[in-house]
């Protein structure tokens, strides 16, 4: 595995295949001294997978996900894990206002005003 320069945005992982693999920022412990260093062997679950040319990991080991990773995963995947096995479906690039519910957690109400006063 690979931490890009600054690691802000999550790590790489080489996963043997044409394609890259990708373990978001959001998934990670909170500490950057928490994720995994590189050159670390570890397993991944596919955490989603998309027309990106990567795949999106989720760490196996809890040590290296973050700690409120159950209450982050029912408001981002609600249907994780049940979504093991399934076709994914290709959504495109969400919208500010469904990244403002899902990343903090507000009301569609909330986000509508944030995002008109962020002027996206």
């Amino acid at each position: 595995m690979k931490v890009p320069s600054p690691g802000a945005i999550g790590i790489l992982v080489d996963i043997g295949l044409s394609v890259g693999g990708f373990v978001d920022v959001l998934l990670l412990p909170e500490q950057a001294e928490q994720w995994p260093a590189e050159g670390t062997i570890t397993d991944f679950e596919v955490w989603w997978a998309d027309s990106r040319q990567q795949v999106r990991l989720k760490p196996s080991d809890p040590h290296y996900v973050r700690k409120d990773f159950a209450g982050f995963a029912a408001r981002v995947r609600p249907s994780w894990p049940a979504d093991i096995g399934q076709p994914v479906r290709d959504g495109g690039s969400a919208t500010a206002q469904e990244l403002c519910r899902y990343l903090m957690g507000k009301s569609a109400a909330e986000c509508e005003t944030r995002v008109r006063a962020w002027g996206v």
